[in-house]
């Protein structure tokens, strides 16, 4: 259900700023993507898990306040970001 260390770095390497960024807009939606996606699947396996499902909701509504956030400071970004992580159509 979460990411692993591996893929979390992966994430942090493809959309960080500079070497020393972890924490951009773009790094923490990319990795509440995964993790959403993660728990997407978990949900599919069992969907009577509750607490699962209010966890996911959260995660969901985080993302969208860091997209949101993102853009209205940066249109651009905001567009590749959506492209890059294929959050809509």
């Amino acid at each position: 259900m979460s990411i692993t260390r591996e893929k979390k770095k992966e994430l942090i390497e493809n959309f960080q700023r500079d070497k020393s960024d972890t924490g951009s807009p773009e790094v923490q939606i990319a990795i509440l993507t995964e993790r959403i996606n993660n728990l997407t699947e978990h949900m599919k396996l069992h969907p009577k898990d509750v607490h699962s499902r209010y966890g996911l909701l959260k995660l969901v509504s985080r993302r969208r306040k860091l997209l949101d956030y993102l853009k209205s400071k940066d249109k651009n970004k905001y567009l590749k970001i959506i492209g890059d992580l294929k959050i809509r159509k």
